[in-house]
C-alpha cells in the first residue's frame, strides 16, 4: 500500500481529531466522549485499508450494497465498527441488519420493524439512532421534527421501537440544511439536544446518550452543541468521488 496515502489520512485524523478534542473542553466534555465516524462511501477499498492502516476504527457508509463489499473486503479488524448514516431503503433491510455495527438512520417504524425483524434471524442487537428532520426540509429524509406537534408524533414512535427486543435505541440524528455556515449550523444542533431532553423524558424506555451531528464543515460547533458521534468525510479522506 503506498505509505504517503497512510500518512496523509493519519495526519488529517489527528487534526481533526485535535479540534474535537479542543471543542470539547471548551464546552466542559470530556474530548473522549466523541466518537469520530470517518466517512467512506464511495471512496475506493484503496482507501478504506489507508484509513484502517492510519488508525481510523469507526466507518460511515450511505448505501448498503457498495458498504458490504467493504466490510467483507476489510476482514476482522480489532475494533472495527461500521456505521450506517445513509437512507435506508426497505429491501436494504436486511443487509443492513446483517453488516452494520450502528445504525444513525432509523427513521420510520416500519424500517424499525423490518430491521428488528432481520436483526432477529441474523441473532443481533443493533444499536440504533432515530434520524430527525429538524428543518424541515422537503429533500432530506428523516421523522419531521420542526415543532412540538411533530416531537409528539416522534414520540409515539419511539415508545414502540423501543420495546423492540433486537433494537437499542441510543439517541438521535441530525443534517443541518447543507447551505448553512458552521454558527448557523448551531441553532439546528441545540433544536436535537433540546428534543433529545423531551424524548428522555416522555420515553425513559429507550437510552438518549447519544447525538450524532456535525460535518467536516461544522464538526467543532456540534461538539460545543453537545455531539457525541461526528461524521466526518472530506476533511480526513479528502474529496470522494461524485454518484
Amino acid at each position: 500500500m503506498e505509505e504517503t496515502l497512510v500518512s496523509v489520512i493519519r495526519s488529517r485524523y489527528e487534526q481533526v481529531r485535535e479540534k474535537i478534542d479542543i471543542s470539547a473542553r471548551k464546552a466542559g466534555r470530556r474530548p473522549e466522549s466523541i466518537r469520530l465516524v470517518v466517512v467512506s462511501k464511495t471512496h475506493p477499498m484503496e482507501t478504506v485499508l489507508a484509513a484502517l492502516e492510519a488508525g481510523v476504527r469507526d466507518l460511515g457508509e450511505n448505501y448498503a450494497e457498495e458498504a458490504v463489499e467493504k466490510i467483507k473486503l476489510a476482514g476482522d479488524v480489532d475494533g472495527l465498527a461500521w456505521h450506517m448514516i445513509g437512507h435506508i431503503q426497505s429491501r436494504k433491510a436486511d443487509l443492513v441488519a446483517q453488516n452494520f455495527d450502528f445504525v444513525h438512520s432509523l427513521d420510520s417504524l416500519k424500517l424499525a420493524n423490518r430491521l428488528e425483524r432481520f436483526a432477529a434471524e441474523a441473532g443481533r442487537k443493533i444499536p440504533v439512532l432515530l434520524e430527525c428532520n429538524i428543518a424541515g426540509e422537503s429533500s432530506k429524509y428523516g421523522y419531521p421534527a420542526l415543532d412540538d406537534v411533530q416531537w409528539q408524533v416522534l414520540q409515539k414512535d419511539a415508545g414502540q421501537i423501543a420495546q423492540l427486543p433486537h433494537l437499542q435505541i441510543r439517541g438521535l440524528m441530525t443534517m443541518p440544511p447543507l447551505d448553512l455556515g458552521a454558527e448557523q449550523s448551531r441553532y439546528f444542533f441545540r433544536r436535537l439536544r433540546a428534543l433529545q431532553e423531551y424524548l428522555s423524558k416522555w420515553v425513559p424506555a429507550g437510552n438518549w446518550e447519544e447525538l450524532s451531528m456535525g460535518t467536516s464543515s461544522d464538526y467543532a460547533v456540534a461538539v460545543e452543541e453537545g455531539a457525541t458521534l461526528v461524521r466526518v468525510g472530506t476533511a480526513i479522506l479528502g474529496s470522494r468521488t461524485a454518484r
